[in-house]
């Protein structure tokens, strides 16, 4: 919860300090942390926490296509780890997910269009086992923050490199006349022996909005020799994101794709899932802040319940 105060917090002060910065910037860094302690249930179970950080840079928007607005690049590192129904279970019988680890290295190109519409190319590579090192991670997070001691990881799934590949396209459906409201599609594939799947839903959102080619909610709020003008200059918003998942693999249920020793105990998964995305984003000038709530149906095949986590992001733009 400590986090969670000084993510508050930072999106009061980047309201005040954002008043005096310039408008535009072509460089972001950030960092996302996704936790279910957000939800201040009290509870440490599934996917339990995941920590992100990355750079995004756009290119000149001069020398872009007329359909196309902007191209941003972005690297990015990230870890997730996830727990059975609590990070201390007794006995290997009470493991209703496995513990698993998920480390990795990515990198990403968005393609932005006038039509609001967009593309977004990615590619992964890591591991999933003990060479992720999620029991290490839980252990120093709990270790910070005073939480109870970690049992569990010895029944982890076993090591296997990961590479993993998606592409993610949002469609822009309408706007209403005074601007404060839009819905699109969102669609995503994922090909790899890690993940493997599909999943559509709708974006809806309502405040103060920008074009989806240069909003928070796209990730594209930085620009370079931007050849059009914002329909606000600060955005203020509301959305929810329910969406309809498909999963062919997962290897943090299932095990590593490759291996016939995938580890102690694993599951099958749930082929069709449902989840739900609620959330408020605040962008103008250097700063966006990014708070969502996620709730999803059972994903596992055995006694694991549904389950619902929080996430929030912070992101800085420069020169």
């Amino acid at each position: 919860m400590k986090f969670l105060y000084v993510f508050l917090a930072a999106i009061l002060f980047s309201g005040i300090y954002a008043i005096a910065q310039p408008p535009s910037f072509k460089n972001e860094f950030g960092f996302r942390s996704e936790n279910d302690s957000y939800l201040a249930y009290g509870q440490d179970r599934y996917y339990t926490n995941g920590l992100f950080i990355y750079f995004r840079r756009a290119t000149d928007q001069g020398r872009l296509d007329k359909k196309l607005n902007k191209i941003i690049w972005e690297a990015e590192a990230g870890q997730k780890m996830y727990n059975a129904q609590s990070g201390n279970v007794p006995d290997i019988s009470f493991v209703d997910r496995p513990f698993a680890g998920y480390l990795y290295l990515g990198g990403n190109v968005n393609f932005l269009f006038y039509s609001e519409n967009s593309l977004k190319v990615s590619l992964q590579a890591g591991t999933i086992g003990p060479a992720a090192k999620g029991k290490e991670a839980q252990e120093l997070l709990h270790d910070i923050v005073g939480f109870y001691e970690i049992n569990g990881w010895q029944w982890q799934v076993n090591n296997e490199a990961a590479l993993n590949a998606s592409a993610n396209y949002k469609y822009f459906l309408f706007r209403n006349k005074t601007g404060k409201l839009d819905l699109g599609i969102e669609s995503y594939v994922n090909i790899g022996n890690t993940f493997s799947g599909a999943g559509a839903g709708l974006m809806f959102r309502t405040g103060s909005l920008n074009q989806l080619f240069h909003s928070a909610s796209t990730e594209s709020t930085v620009s370079h020799n931007s050849r059009s003008k914002d329909l606000v200059d600060k955005e203020f918003f509301f959305y929810a994101k329910p969406m309809l998942h498909y999963i062919a693999y997962d290897a943090t249920i299932e095990g590593g794709l490759f291996r016939e020793d995938k580890g102690p105990v694993v599951f099958g998964v749930k082929p069709m899932v449902f989840s739900q995305q609620a959330g408020v984003i605040y962008s103008k000038n250097r700063w966006t802040a990014d708070f969502s709530l996620i709730f999803k149906s059972r994903e596992v095949k055995s006694m694991a319940r549904p389950h619902q986590y929080g996430s929030a992001s912070l992101n800085y733009r420069f020169n």
